[in-house]
């Protein structure tokens, strides 16, 4: 129980795969443009990344190294598919809105980065949750972003207006330039957290916005760049 807890608080909080790790900024910034689009996107990764955490977690002792990586992205692209076609027959506006970023889900960088991290070397339910809490992180990040755009470009939050009708809407943060401006407000609220939190001595060494690259001394033990640079040693 404390490991599955420990992989949800990881993927949440210490390793959040968008405001920490700086992960999957295409589909971040491109489908923000309201709080339902970036729930919907966030969960849509969420169920392909726990599913291929789980079944590459159940191969990893059959799948020969040296086609792990093509093995990997058949597996996801399995998922990623099923979920396509579900989306298509059930939420037919959610699959309007998300349009091309759906199949590229495929490429995204925090699923094929959790299994060669994770899943590959763990056993099934904690590479399970692990996907799990990292999918539940990144649609966090991606609700918070897209509720903010929406909010202040239009005055609605999930389609719900809640600002008062002399409310005149900022319309670039609906817009491209509005995500990096809102990534960059939330990034920036974070670290004054960590700031905040280092002055009253807490431990806030597992925040920050992406790898520290201090590898000798990093304690992620499923880190690809840190089984790198221990081969490479």
């Amino acid at each position: 129980m404390s490991e599955i807890k420990s992989r949800l608080v990881n993927g949440l909080f210490k390793e959040n795969p968008t405001f920490v790790l700086m992960l999957g900024m295409c589909p971040t910034l491109a489908v923000t443009t309201s709080a339902i689009n970036g729930l919907g996107m966030g969960l849509t990764t969420m169920v392909v990344l726990a599913l291929s955490n789980m079944i590459i977690s159940l191969l990893r002792n059959i799948i020969p190294d040296k086609v792990r990586i093509p093995a990997f992205i058949v597996i996801i692209a399995s998922f990623v598919t099923m979920m396509e076609l579900l989306l298509e027959g059930f939420l037919p506006s959610l699959y309007d809105a998300l349009g091309i970023y759906i199949p590229l889900i495929v490429v995204n960088c925090i699923i094929l980065g959790r299994a060669e991290a994770y899943a590959s070397k763990n056993p099934v339910l904690p590479s399970l949750f692990d996907g799990i809490g990292m999918g539940l992180g990144f649609s966090f990040a991606l609700t918070c972003i897209g509720a903010v755009r929406e909010l202040i470009g239009s005055g609605k939050v999930f389609g719900f207006s809640v600002m008062p009708s002399s409310y005149m809407p900022c319309a670039i943060f609906v817009m491209a330039p509005g995500a990096f401006f809102v990534l960059a407000a939330l990034t920036a609220v974070q670290n004054k957290i960590k700031i905040a939190g280092e002055k009253k001595g807490k431990d806030m060494s597992k925040i920050g916005s992406g790898c520290s690259e201090d590898c000798m001394n990093c304690g992620e033990e499923g880190c690809g760049r840190r089984k790198f640079y221990d081969t490479d040693a």
